[in-house]
Order: C-alpha cells, then structure tokens, then sequence
C-alpha cells in the first residue's frame, strides 16, 4: 500500500494534503522565491539570433557608404532638421551625420572617427572592411562555430596581414628633395582622386604639399588655415606662407588706420577695450552732480590709462578676442596703430604661436617678451573680403589656404577633401614608406593569407580562407562604383597576383587592371596598416557581444523591485 493510501485510510484525504504543504522537502519545491535582476521594462536580447541581428544592423550602415568609394563613388546628400544640407563622400562626415541610434552600429562610426582623426584617408575603407568581416563570420555563427574562434583566427590572419604589408611597403625616403616632393605630390593626388576636387588635383596637389612642408619637424596640423572665400573658381585658390584671416567688425576710425606694416610688434589681448556705462554694470545712488562727473571721469581715466600703457609697449598691431570700441579704435588710428578686435580664438593662438607673442589678460605690465613679432604685415582685397596676412613668422612656420569656389556646401566639402590630402601627406612625410593603391595590396594580401590557410589545418583554415576573401571587397567595390564587371575584373587581379604582378589593381581610366604602382597610384603604408587592423578589432568587438540589455529610463514614480513604492 502506498503512503497516500495508507493515510488517507487511517486519517482522511485531507490530511495527506496537509502532510504535503508540511513537509520540509515539499516545502522547499513549492516555496521557491522568484529571483528578480532586472527592473519591469528593460529589454534583453541574447544568444546566436542577437548576434546575427547586429551584423544585419552593421552591414546596412555599410550599404550606405560603399557607393561612396573610389574615383568613381557617388555623393551623398544629407538634409538635417535645421534646413542644413551636407553633400559629401567623406565616409567619416556620413558617419558623423547619420543619426545611427542601433548600439552595435556606433562601433562603426567610432572606427570611421578615429581613422579620420588618426590618418585622415581611407574611412570608407575601414567601414567597409569592417562589414565585410563580419558578412563573412554571419555563415560561421549559424552553423554553430563559437564566436571566440572567429575572433582567434581572424586576430591572427590582421597580424600576419599587418607583417606582410610592412614587407611589400616600397621606402620614400629619397635623398634628392625633388623626388621626395614628387612622392608626396601623388599621395595627395591619390587621396584627392575621389573626392569632389579631383578635376583639380593637380593644382591642389601642389598646394597642399607646399603646406606641409613649410611646416616644422612636429607637423602640427594646427598652424594650417583653411579660409573658405566664395566666388571664383577652384584654381584661384592659392596658399599664403604666413598667418591669414578674414577682417574683422570693426568701427569708423579703423579706415583712417595704416594697413602695411615692416618688423611690427604685436599686442596680442584677451581684453575688452571699450567704454561702458555704469548703468550696464551697478546701480548707484547720487548725491550731486559733481559726485556723477567724477565717476564718468574716472571710466575714461581707466580706458585711457590702458590705452596709454599699450602705445607705450611699442606695439603696432593690437589683436584682442573681445571687442575693440569705437574710441580706441580712433585712439589707435591718431597714432599709426592697426588694431582688430572679436578675432577667433583659433586665429589669435595660431598668430600666438607663429610670432612668438603670449595672449595678455592685462595691459599693467607688458614688457618687451610678451610681444610678437613678423616680416611684414598688410591687409589685402581677396574676393569680396578683407585678409589681414602675417607673412615672415619667426616662431613657427604656418600656413594659410585661401580656398575659392561655388556654394557653401561645395566649399565646405572641398574643405574635408583639402584636410584628408593633408592628413595624407602628414603621415606620408613623417613615416616614408608607400604603397600600391586600386585594390592592389588588397589583392596581394588576400593571395599571401589564402596560401597560409591551405598549410594548417582545423577550423582556422577555413575562417583565414574567409577573411582573406574579405579584403577583396576594396577592387570589387572600386569595379562596381565605376560601372565596371566586377566578376571579370577580380578574375583577372587574381590571375595577375598569382603570376607574380604584385602591385596590379583596378584601372579605372580603362576598365581594367594595372600596375598601379607605376600609374603613381600611392598609398602611405600607415592608411593600410590602420585600416585592417581598426576593422578587424570593430569585427571582433562586435563578434563578442552575445547579448544586448536595453535599460529603461528611471521613472521616480514607479517603485523598485523590492522597495515599497511612495504613497
């Protein structure tokens, strides 16, 4: 007889449910609390179809941009809230202006920023390469292979990418000064390629080069300007060794002011030299008359006691950020000083640190140090605007671009395309060591991590096989863009590569391929070198993530679990 039997027998049926809930093991099993670690609302999402939704999400942020890619890419137009239109195709501008809110799909845009901000080129590049990756880890992730696999053998195969393209990289450090700028000359011309100015990039090649190399040896990016001017073509743009920006307000006495200077000291201000009246600043109580002129005395006893110590100072060129009145701009003029006041802080700093000047907050004690100095000062007619120009800086060497051109929009955009050459150039002179560009190295990587593949063995094989697939998407994208049968070019880069022609890319004058190398079509090494490994680290960051919690916004009127709520 069972226990149920037996007591339902000798004590009823309802004792036996009375021995269940009384039981200590019973108990336990029915007793179980409910375990609560996260708040009502919040959203989780975890396992393989997580992972598989984020690469989606990635890869249509990089359908957006691989149309963009190349001499032959297309534009975008970007038409924001506020009725301002971007028209750029700029991978890290797109980025920028996206209003990308999917959490995995911001690694993107952060590997776009900091390949923009580090190199400066090559920022479709690296987003591309980056969706290319994880396309083609998605098959792997379906058919169960774990992820931290994937992210092993693709770590090896950027290592083994990174060895091989130092190997391949071409030095440029020619010892004739000629051939060096003619290096640098078609690095800009190839960053220049395809953006918006390249009908130009010859003129603009020369330009920006010419900027660099005026700099000195820390190349900092700060002592170039870049003056946009509307009106004219793109070829009346010209570069300005010396400091230059655009006239500032300024008050009627400032005409009857001398606009060439030869050696001049310069005043550099953060100061304010304007009469204010008292009712601006306080509120007084007057007995007399008497007592009021006193006080309106004493103001302009201050103004022209500052005013006094600076033409003691022996400067002839005053620059404050904050304004310059009416008075001492006239005040200036009776004595041959050219003054300006409201100048960016950018500008003045970069006046700072070309003439050797240090911005004053006081004018009690200017001694001979804190002023600058340049070769020549004058103030020049460019377009419709007045430039001052600083020329013959002792300090630092800068540089100005006066950038002439069309509409705002266009000028903006040839402005990133002018930044990006430079950027090139930059990296082009201080790390001297190139390579062929049109998918060429692309190509010529794949080759060398294809053959590794076929000598081990395991899993790692086939996802070596997979990345090295991956870089092909760069001469595929360059073929498609351009109208070209990407199919039929691809089989002839492979063939080429396989032959021995190392440094055979996409021609896109001719719809085919090329030693791009001997069309000049140059690369910095560093652009590559970051690109694949920026992408293969967004790839892997992204292939790790196995789970996405969407928090909720607090809300004070709901309570916590486990916290009584207010009443």
């Amino acid at each position: 007889m069972c226990i149920r039997d037996s007591i339902n027998a000798e004590y009823g049926p309802f004792c036996f449910l009375f021995f269940l809930t009384t039981h200590p093991s019973t108990m336990a099993n029915m007793m179980q609390p409910t375990i609560i670690l996260l708040r009502d609302g919040v959203d989780t999402s975890q396992g393989k179809a997580q992972l598989i939704s984020n690469i989606n999400a990635c890869n249509a942020i990089v359908d957006t941009v691989r149309t963009t890619l190349g001499p032959r890419g297309t534009d975008k137009l970007i038409y924001k809230d506020g009725g301002s239109v971007v028209i750029s195709n700029d991978g890290a501008t797109i980025m920028k202006e996206l209003d990308i809110v999917h959490p995995a799909a911001l690694t993107l845009v952060e590997i776009a920023k900091s390949q923009d901000a580090e190199i400066g080129d090559g920022t479709t590049s690296v987003v591309l390469l980056a969706g290319e990756f994880m396309r083609e880890a998605k098959p792997f992730i379906e058919e169960g292979v774990h992820p931290q696999l994937i992210i092993k053998a693709y770590r090896r195969a950027c290592l083994l990418a990174k060895e091989k393209l130092k190997e391949l990289s071409v030095s440029a450090d020619p010892a004739n000064k000629e051939e060096g700028r003619q290096l640098l000359e078609r690095c800009a011309q190839t960053s220049l390629n395809s953006k918006l100015i390249a009908r130009q990039k010859q003129h603009f090649g020369k330009i920006v080069v010419d900027a660099v190399l005026h700099l000195d040896d820390d190349l900092d990016l700060n002592m170039i300007g870049i003056k946009k001017e509307p009106g004219g073509s793109l070829e009346e743009s010209f570069l300005i060794e010396g400091v230059g920006f655009k006239k500032t307000f300024s008050y009627a006495g400032f005409e009857q002011q001398p606009k060439q200077f030869l050696l001049p000291k310069i005043l550099l201000l953060n100061l304010e030299l304007e009469l204010k009246a008292e009712k601006e600043n306080a509120e007084l109580k007057i007995e007399s008359v008497e007592k009021y002129q006193s006080m309106v005395d004493a103001e302009w006893d201050i103004i022209y006691s500052k005013l006094d110590a600076i033409v003691k100072s022996g400067a002839k060129i005053i620059l404050s950020q904050l304004p310059i009145g009416d008075l001492a701009t006239q005040y200036f003029a009776d004595r041959d000083i050219f003054c300006a006041g409201r100048v960016t802080n950018e500008d003045l700093n970069r006046v700072a640190k070309a003439t050797g000047g240090s911005v004053q907050t006081t004018v009690t004690d200017l001694i001979p140090s804190v002023l600058g100095s340049c070769a020549r000062f004058e103030e020049r007619q460019i377009g419709a605007q007045r430039y001052n120009l600083f020329t013959g800086c002792p300090e630092a060497k800068s540089v100005t671009i006066i950038l002439r051109g069309g509409g705002e929009q266009f000028n903006d955009e040839a402005e990133r395309s002018i930044h990006d050459a430079i950027m090139v150039v930059r990296r082009a002179r201080k790390f001297k060591s190139v390579v062929a560009g049109g998918g060429a190295i692309e190509m010529e990587l794949s080759k060398y991590l294809r053959q590794y593949s076929r000598s081990i063995q395991g899993k790692e094989q086939l996802i070596i096989n997979s990345f090295a697939k991956a870089l092909e998407i760069i001469p595929r994208q360059l073929s498609e863009n351009a109208g070209f049968d990407s199919t039929d070019i691809l089989d002839k880069l492979r063939q080429a590569h396989f032959q021995g022609g190392k440094w055979f890319g996409v021609d896109i004058a001719n719809e085919g391929i090329c030693d791009t190398f001997d069309r000049f079509v140059w690369e910095p090494a560093v652009v590559k070198l970051n690109s694949i490994g920026a992408a293969t680290e967004a790839a892997c960051l992204i292939l790790s993530v196995d789970e996405t919690i969407k928090q909720k916004k607090d809300d004070p009127s709901m309570p916590m679990p486990g916290r009584p709520g207010r009443r």
